[in-house]
């Protein structure tokens, strides 16, 4: 069987169609690598309030403001 003109432009999308989604896949990789620091801090922040939470017995907000290092409580001093 002879090979078209057709049957060639086929054979071409298909292979461009393959290498496009091979390029795809690989950005995805590429940004869930690139992500997993931060999925680390968020769950090291989650652990943190857990543990400022039960500790203290405050609210979550107490627990999370004291997990970024302001636990001070600034007044709002109006003029």
């Amino acid at each position: 069987m002879t090979e078209t003109p057709e049957n060639n432009n086929f054979y071409w999308i298909k292979i461009i169609n393959g290498v496009a989604l091979l390029l795809c896949a690989l950005s995805l990789a590429f940004i869930a690598v690139s992500l997993h620091p931060v999925a680390q801090w968020a769950n090291n922040q989650n652990i943190c309030v857990a543990q400022e939470q039960s500790k203290s017995g405050a609210p979550v907000s107490w627990g999370v403001r004291k997990c970024n290092g302001r636990s001070k409580v600034y007044e709002v001093k109006s003029s």
